[in-house]
Formats: C-alpha cells, structure tokens, sequence
C-alpha cells in the first residue's frame, strides 16, 4: 500500500512538528481528494507551528491554509477526477488538516478550479499572500484607487506587500511607495514595482500627532500594530487603508480625527470567507494581466525545511515566496 507524507503539528509537553506517513484515507459525501502538488508557507502557517499562538484548534494538525493540486477521487458533481483545483482559506490548515501533505481531503465547496492560463506551481507562488494582495487592491479600486493615486504598501518585503506592489504597478499606479526596514532590498523593492523607498526613520516623526502632512491616498497595510497606528495619520482626505495583516500586534490604538476630520476608512480584508465569486474572479486575474511577478524572490523547499523557514518567517527575516513541493516534485 502507497504511503504518503504528511508535516504534522504535536501538543504533548511541547508544541512541536513531526513528518509522519500515512495511506489514502477515505472520503465523504460533499468532499474531494486532492493529490497535493504545491503548498506554500504564509504568517499564518509559521504561527501554527508555535505554541499559543492561537491558530490552530486542535492537535495533531497538518498546516498549510493553501494548497494546489490534482483531484483523485470525488463525491461531488461539481468536480471530477484529474480536474486541478487550488484551495486557500475556509478552514484549512487551521480548523481540519491543511496543504502541507501529499494528500489532502477537502470540501467541494472550498475548491477553485485552476484557471488555464496558470499552473499549479504559479497558483501556489500566489497562494493565500497573492490572493490577499488581489482582495486589498481591489478594495482599494472600488474605493476611488486610479493611477494617479499616491500608494503606500507596508511590509513590502513579505508576500502579500511584494505582490502588491506588483498589483499597483499593473494597474498603471504612477506613485508607489514601499515600507519596510530592510533598507538592503531597496532594489528589489523597486523591481516589484515601487517608485520609492521609505524606511520608518525617514516617514516617523518623533512625536506622533493624531493628523500629518497627507502624503497617501491609499494604502495597503499587511502589518497592523503600531505601524498601521503611525500611518494612518498620513492619508489623504477620503483616502482609505486595506487592512490585512497583524505582524506587528493585533491592537490598533489611534484617534478618531483621521476618521472624522479627512473622512478616512478603514477596509478589512478577510481572505479566509472570501465568496466564490471573489476567488474565481480574482484568480482569472492574477492568471492573466496580474501574473507572477519575473523579479519576486521565489524559494522552493520540502516539507522537512518547513520549520526552518517558518522560524525565519516569524523572526522577520523572510524576504518573497516560499512554495512547498508535494507529491514527488521536489526537484
């Protein structure tokens, strides 16, 4: 009988990963069974390796909240075998065993079939970082966003800032700036697309004050925190932020003045419940004029180096996308 591969997150004394073999497990009405080509390593999944973190439910737990790959086996009419699918959000890698597998069991629901245009490979180089960064831009177009719009991405260095960037500079956005401490990816920064630089030295006063000089019409922040805090007091009259990442903490203390002095908004991005028709339009996008970026940092690992890179994740010192190969294609 066919063994296959599974990482797997262990709560005894400690919380800790362990790479265990399994065989084909059986499906149930409404599911898929997914031959798992690529997954990726996003903030979400380096967390779930953590102890007290908060992500995962229960224990043991494969991570992983995206995955791509071949169906094998079905009990739902929407999808038969050999279709090829990607899965990101829902409850995957956090509520029921994630992407991180040779083989995987999921909802019929929670699949999207891959667009022709886009392979396996590219749709997990996107994964849940890619498909946030499409929701916050998007956000941000149906909110006034046009070229000449002034552009700040926070955390610019991570997936979902690098492919930001990417996103703005397809749309035609004239004025990009880019976030971030790493003052020695500068370079690549701009090759994403940023038309400038900006370290928290060179933006951060000093003292806070609750309204500054409005620099940004628009902003992605995948970072939250204290920086989102510093930022907000930069943005433009009518100006709004898509907020979709919590790095830097989970509070946000700030005034009420942005808000009802420049009629500042605040946009939540949930890439977690996104409808359907988000996905499947979303992902047609990034399989066509949104397509993967030539100059993105792009790091192919197996699954035994997933908690060193997830280590790196959390200790900020990731830079682009790193994809997980399953299923044999580890090379």
């Amino acid at each position: 009988m066919t063994e296959y591969r599974r990482l797997r997150v262990i709560k005894d004394e400690t919380v800790h990963t362990i790479i265990e073999s399994f065989t084909q497990p059986e499906i149930d009405e409404g599911d898929v069974l997914i031959a798992v080509s690529y997954s990726g390593i996003n903030y979400k999944d380096a967390l779930a390796t953590k102890a007290n973190t908060g992500v995962l439910r229960d224990y043991p737990m494969t991570p992983g909240v995206d995955l791509a790959g071949k169906i094998i086996a079905s009990k739902d009419d929407a999808f038969q075998v050999d279709d090829l699918v990607l899965v990101t959000g829902y409850g995957l890698g956090v509520k029921q065993d994630g992407g991180l597998s040779d083989l995987q069991v999921v909802p019929a629901a929670w699949c999207v079939k891959l667009p022709q245009a886009l392979s396996e490979k590219q749709a997990m180089t996107f994964g849940t970082a890619g498909f946030t960064a499409a929701l916050a831009v998007d956000a941000l177009q149906q909110h006034g966003l046009t070229t000449d719009s002034r552009v700040l991405v926070t955390g610019a260095t991570g997936g979902v800032g690098g492919f930001a960037l990417h996103f703005l500079k397809q749309i035609g956005c004239k004025e990009i700036t880019a976030f971030s401490r790493k003052e020695d990816q500068q370079d690549y920064l701009k090759q994403l697309g940023a038309t400038a630089v900006l370290s928290p030295a060179e933006l951060f006063p000093e003292k806070n004050r609750p309204l500054n000089k409005q620099l940004f019409d628009f902003v992605v922040d995948t970072v939250g925190g204290e920086t989102l805090a510093q930022v907000i007091p930069f943005v433009n009259y009518g100006g709004s932020l898509a907020l979709c990442g919590n790095a830097g903490g989970i509070k946000l203390t700030t005034t009420v003045l942005p808000f009802i002095l420049r009629g500042v908004n605040l946009l939540g991005i949930d890439s977690v419940e996104a409808s359907t028709a988000q996905r499947e339009k979303l992902w047609q996008k990034m399989a066509g004029e949104w397509s993967v970026p030539a100059a993105l940092q792009i790091k192919q690992i197996d699954l035994a180096q997933v908690p060193e890179t997830a280590d790196a994740l959390l200790a900020g010192k990731h830079v682009g996308r790193t994809i997980v190969a399953l299923g044999g294609k580890n090379t």
